[in-house]
């Protein structure tokens, strides 16, 4: 019970520090923030305790471990025994030959090729189109960035403007704040089955916490970017979109390629961001020790990052862990993050904070996305490319706080 009013004390304080960031501080949208946070409790009650939503959730690691097999195939194909293919020789140690490159990461290349399909033949303009209806109706914003706040957790935060194109130099500078902080606060659809395969040891039914998370950022974003830059109305629209493709064969043609970015992107980030900590741990090795231990970038994000999960509701006791794997996630990303939960020593964390911080770091705040991010936009509409790189910045500390409104919402709710 203390741990649950820990977590509600939580909610409270991040919608208290958007208020204190706020543009506009008597602007506060009461009748936004009521419905967005009872949306985000009822998506995850009716998804995590309604039996068969429940179950259903959990049959979809059916579908991690059918996609992974899937993309064994290729990779062993490709990349023979490298790529998990029978080894030519003896093997004395099977986990020696498990490699992320080739085994593990070109899932990502199979999802975008999928998702273009998918996208091709309807079915997910028909998921996207009633996400952002439930938007509309329920948050009272405008259709456009409705439509492109719904398709961000689809098909990313740089592609789902495609769909709104025409229409992103007629937003408001509130709703192109919504649309960046959704994009930094989720996590695209390209790499839901990726962190689903990291986690599926450590999070039973990983790939529909990872879902519900995306989902749950929908409402949770939309508030905090709305208290951080208030705004009324909003264009409408029913969908005019760049994102297109001629054929069946063009879209897993196109979808390969964008995945194959995503993949050789993914891969340089992870090599240059390990060996800068490992770099940055060797300088701190040789300053003083603190409390009979090395300083290390791990220790330092612990210190700095305890009190922001404590009040998402993880315990005193665990919140230095959690630390550092949440400033993990904000200065690198939260694929290293997530590979550093799923790797820490049994016990680090109690099942509870576990899942807290697998939702409070299911999104894309970090300074390599907003990078991207600002060149996208400025890609797209390099009229207002000055409104685009400060904004840019404030949603990522927007992003932050509504990944982890989310995470605090799950410590909150009865359902661990």
């Amino acid at each position: 019970m203390i741990l649950h009013l820990q977590s509600a004390l939580g909610v409270v304080v991040i919608v208290a520090l958007a208020w204190l960031l706020s543009e506009d501080k008597r602007a506060f949208p009461w009748r936004m923030a009521a419905v967005a946070l009872a949306l985000q409790a009822g998506l995850a009650l009716l998804l995590l305790e309604a039996p068969p939503a429940r179950a259903a959730l959990l049959a979809l690691n059916g579908a991690v471990d059918a996609l992974t097999s899937a993309t064994r195939a290729g990779t062993s194909f490709v990349f023979g025994f490298v790529g998990g293919g029978t080894a030519p020789f003896a093997v004395t140690n099977a986990a020696g030959l498990v490699s992320f490159a080739f085994q593990i990461l070109p899932l990502v290349i199979v999802i975008s090729a999928l998702s273009a399909l998918l996208w091709h033949w309807r079915i997910l303009p028909a998921i996207v189109g009633a996400f952002a209806f439930v938007l509309r109706k329920l948050l009272r914003i405008g259709g456009a960035v409705g439509l492109g706040s719904a398709a961000t957790i689809f098909i990313g935060m740089v592609e789902a403007p495609l769909l709104i194109r025409p229409y992103l130099l007629r937003l408001a500078r509130s709703e192109l704040f919504i649309l960046m902080t959704v994009g930094l606060a989720s996590v695209a659809g390209t790499v839901f089955f990726l962190y689903a395969s990291i986690l599926k040891h450590t999070v039973p039914g990983a790939l529909g916490h990872i879902l519900i998370s995306s989902m749950m950022s929908l409402p949770s974003a939309i508030l905090i970017a709305r208290v951080m830059i208030p705004g009324e109305g909003g264009v409408a629209t029913e969908a005019a979109s760049d994102l297109k493709y001629r054929s069946s064969m063009d879209a897993i043609a196109r979808g390969t390629e964008d995945g194959l970015k995503i993949y050789l992107q993914i891969l340089a980030m992870l090599l240059v961001m390990v060996a800068l900590i490992a770099l940055a741990d060797g300088i701190l090795a040789h300053l003083p020790q603190v409390a009979g231990a090395p300083l290390s970038l791990e220790r330092v994000f612990g210190w700095l990052f305890a009190p922001l999960v404590w009040l998402f509701g993880v315990p005193w006791r665990e919140a230095a862990t959690a630390g550092s794997l949440m400033g993990t996630k904000t200065i690198l990303n939260e694929l290293v993050a997530y590979l550093r939960l799923a790797s820490l020593p049994q016990g680090a964390l109690d099942p509870r904070a576990t899942l807290i911080m697998v939702y409070a770091m299911c999104g894309f705040a970090n300074l390599g996305s907003v990078g991207i991010m600002i060149a996208g936009f400025s890609t797209l509409i390099p009229e207002r490319r000055d409104e685009i790189v400060p904004l840019a910045l404030r949603a990522m500390v927007a992003g932050t706080l509504a990944s982890g409104l989310n995470g605090a919402m799950i410590g909150l709710l009865p359902v661990i």
